[in-house]
């Protein structure tokens, strides 16, 4: 059972004292100069939303004096589960020119895309709808901390694979099933991937890998999660998403977001497997009964009429900090590994210290020096619900304790100028403090 709060006769659930805040939320809190934390969208289209928002006024007002109104109050009020129907036959003809296997008829393609508030909602429901205490999940090393939080709140015993500067390791997640069938007596409910500029190293699976993966999916009947939240922000051409091998809707849920490629709208959108599209929804039904329409308005005008103009600008935006973080790094940071990120907001560094403790530095030092980052031992399941697969023993074995000379950088909020200033301000430091 979880605690009695300040002594109060009522309990809360056991594993509101298990399981601590998100370390993103956490960080959020702290107001300083270089924000290197949370993948906090600094570019955005701003002008063009602004234009959209009197574009949506002026059509309302037309219409509440036209004698209208029922349309305007249905934007502003509660609609179905699913989503709004215009916006989610817009991203259907969206993912088919994607590579997504959708019917060729819209409206019938439409059924098949579901809006969520978020893609962190999608997650969560999925947790709800397939894992039970004690359920198996395969996914890498480090791991999205949005992913592995709500797992653990539901229980799962969460397996993460090494992975290398191409991502995931087709062969280490087909030897981790094998294992984890034979050690706990069951097959594994899910796996998940972020194969674009993943969180948090930035890294991007190649296409035989992408395959590889389909296939070990469909060979043991295991739902893949394909989270593609950082599909539009590649800095290079973007290979086709696992899901287009998925011809037959049946093993891969392709989840994505506004909040990237848009602004934070809290709309995502997801095409699920037709076995599990009735539960997803129920589930949703109960979370929150439907996501605000307005904003699925907003975003309907935006994909429509200005997203593949403004996406390229918005790329090459991040591409720019990117490439100023790296230079940063390279010419500051004491002896370590970084990634080289094709894409996304993040990169991720280690240091050749094995005994740097990244958080502990983050709260002793950097914050009281205007720095913020995230520690890299966010980024694993805690040892209750955490395994490895070692490639060495070829075995499974309990988690003990994440690497903690490891932390992930977020280039996404500040311009060029200011993440060369603060990451040469952090780097100087951290050579400083290894040094002593």
């Amino acid at each position: 059972m979880g605690r009695a709060p300040n002594g109060t006769g009522y309990e809360l659930s056991a594993w509101t004292d298990i399981i601590p805040e998100s370390e993103i939320r956490r960080l959020l809190r702290y107001n300083v100069k270089y924000y290197f934390a949370g993948g906090k969208p600094g570019i955005l289209p701003l002008e063009t939303f602004a234009k959209i928002l009197e574009e949506i006024g002026a059509e309302q007002l037309e219409q509440i004096n036209s004698s209208k109104k029922s349309a305007v109050l249905s934007c502003y009020n509660y609609g179905v589960t699913a989503g709004w129907p215009p916006l989610r036959e817009l991203l259907a003809k969206r993912l088919i020119n994607d590579g997504i296997p959708l019917p060729k008829n819209l409206k019938e393609a439409k059924d098949k895309v579901v809006i969520t508030t978020g893609s962190q909602q999608a997650l969560f429901i999925l947790g709800d709808i397939l894992i039970d205490p004690g359920d198996i999940i395969i996914t890498t090393e480090p791991v999205y901390l949005g992913f592995v939080g709500p797992m653990m709140r539901f229980g799962a015993r969460i397996i993460t694979v090494p992975t290398d500067d191409k991502g995931a390791i087709p062969e280490y997640v087909n030897a981790a099933i094998e294992k984890a069938k034979k050690r706990f007596k069951k097959i594994p409910d899910m796996i998940y991937v972020i194969p674009d500029s993943d969180n948090p190293k930035g890294t991007t699976i190649p296409m035989n890998r992408r395959k590889a993966l389909y296939e070990i999916a469909e060979k043991h009947k295991i739902l893949l999660i394909e989270d593609a939240a950082y599909r539009e922000i590649q800095f290079q051409q973007k290979l086709p998403p696992i899901k287009s091998l998925d011809k037959e809707n049946k093993w891969v849920v392709h989840i994505r977001t506004s909040s990237k490629e848009a602004a934070v709208f809290r709309i995502g959108y997801t095409v699920l497997p037709d076995d599990i599209l009735h539960d997803f929804l129920k589930s949703k039904g109960y979370i929150d009964l439907t996501s605000p329409i307005i904003n699925q308005v907003l975003l309907k005008k935006y994909y429509e009429k200005y997203f593949d103009n403004v996406i390229s600008i918005v790329v090459d935006g991040y591409r720019r900090r990117c490439n100023a973080m790296e230079a940063a790094i390279d010419a500051s940071f004491p002896p370590g590994w970084r990634s080289y990120p094709s894409g996304g907001f993040f990169i991720w560094w280690e240091s050749d210290n094995k005994s740097f403790n990244a958080r502990q530095f983050l709260e002793k030092v950097a914050l009281k020096n205007d720095l913020s980052y995230v520690p890299g031992e966010a980024f694993y399941p805690l040892p209750e619900f955490g395994y490895v697969f070692n490639p060495e023993t070829n075995c499974i074995e309990r988690l003990k304790k994440p690497k903690r000379n490891t932390m992930r950088l977020s280039f996404s909020f500040l311009n060029e100028k200011e993440i060369s200033r603060g990451i040469n301000k952090l780097g100087n430091i951290l050579s400083q403090h290894l040094k002593s």
